[in-house]
């Protein structure tokens, strides 16, 4: 069966048609600017599979499907299963605390068990919080070899100059913030990031450095390299990193451990992550046509889960049965 159009090829569209693969529907994948790349805004994430962290801020739905998100990319890719160190300066302890009280699944530390976990960051911290059963990936890895599996079930991203309005059959689609102008209510909430490279420093997991403004994570990516985020900007303004946000998220490096003051910054990116109002992903269908839009930051965590459930919604409409969003 080829009757389903999927519109974009980020992490939400190629889970969509991994989803749609395994109920025996074989659709076509569009997209105006071909494979994954710079241009989507999953080539510019975290990589970390942490829904128990998200539970601080977000809704439980979050941490229910987040939980299964690290064992569904283990199928397809790389996912190192260490875990998420959380600490704070000790003049933000209180920032850790609330932390702790609005999250689940995990322990506390003191400055000797935060030495085992990261042994170059003894010394430097007294006090922190371990989410053992977290997990993080290299998104452009995850991308490649999701795209790679799809090819190999002959499943090939087609570049077009732009989308036919008058696709025939079901169309899923995937475009993020693209898509605003269909969804009314539809936000941009711009995020950056900044690449290092060091010779000195080792990680073994990503850290979070809480700070009541200017948060921080950082996660490793190999061989001396770390991509540093979480700044999140209420704008739909696109457009290269500003001074101010590389220098507050160099700043809370330096902070957790001074060598990054001597780190090399390779990259620098920004992009639009899309939103509704309680930062919740949605399915919604308008006529023919199935949104998957909303991943706010949780396009990594929650792509996985929302494309089951636009698959088995596809194949239950097909055979003319109801269908029940669980």
């Amino acid at each position: 069966m080829s009757d389903v159009t999927i519109v974009g090829a980020g992490v939400v569209g190629l889970w969509a048609a991994r989803a749609l693969l395994a109920r025996g529907i074989r659709p076509q994948i569009l997209d105006t600017n071909g494979s994954p790349g710079p241009h989507a805004c999953s080539w510019w994430a975290g990589g970390m599979l942490a829904p128990y962290c998200e539970g601080a801020v977000a809704e439980p739905i979050i941490v229910k499907h987040g939980a299964l998100a690290a064992a569904n990319w283990s199928e397809i890719t790389e996912v190192h299963h260490n875990g998420t160190l959380v600490l704070a300066l000790d003049r933000d302890r209180s920032e850790l605390e609330y932390f702790a009280r609005r999250t689940t699944n995990h322990r506390t530390l003191d400055a000797n068990d935060i030495a085992m976990l990261e042994p170059q960051l003894a010394g430097q911290h007294r006090r922190g919080l371990f989410f053992e059963n977290e997990a993080h990936l290299v998104p452009r890895h995850a991308l490649a070899n999701l795209t790679s599996a799809l090819e190999s079930d002959g499943v090939i991203i087609q570049p077009v100059a732009a989308i036919p309005c008058d696709l025939p059959g079901t169309v899923i689609d995937c475009r993020g913030f693209a898509a605003r102008d269909d969804l009314p209510g539809l936000r941009g909430v711009r995020g950056e990031m900044l690449l290092l490279h060091s010779d000195e420093i080792q990680l073994n997991r990503p850290i979070r450095l809480l700070h009541a403004r200017h948060p921080l994570y950082i996660v490793p990516r190999g061989n001396g390299y770390f991509m540093l985020g979480a700044t999140q900007i209420e704008s739909a303004a696109k457009g290269p990193v500003t001074a101010r946000s590389a220098l507050e998220l160099l700043s809370a490096a330096y902070a957790l451990d001074p060598r990054f003051g001597e780190a090399k910054i390779i990259e620098l990116g920004a992009d639009l992550r899309p939103a509704f109002h309680d930062n919740i992903p949605r399915i919604m269908q308008h006529n023919h046509v199935l949104h998957l839009n909303g991943m706010y930051r949780h396009g990594y965590l929650m792509a996985s889960a929302l494309a089951r459930q636009a698959a088995l919604f596809i194949e239950h409409s097909i055979k003319g049965d109801l269908f029940h969003v669980h």
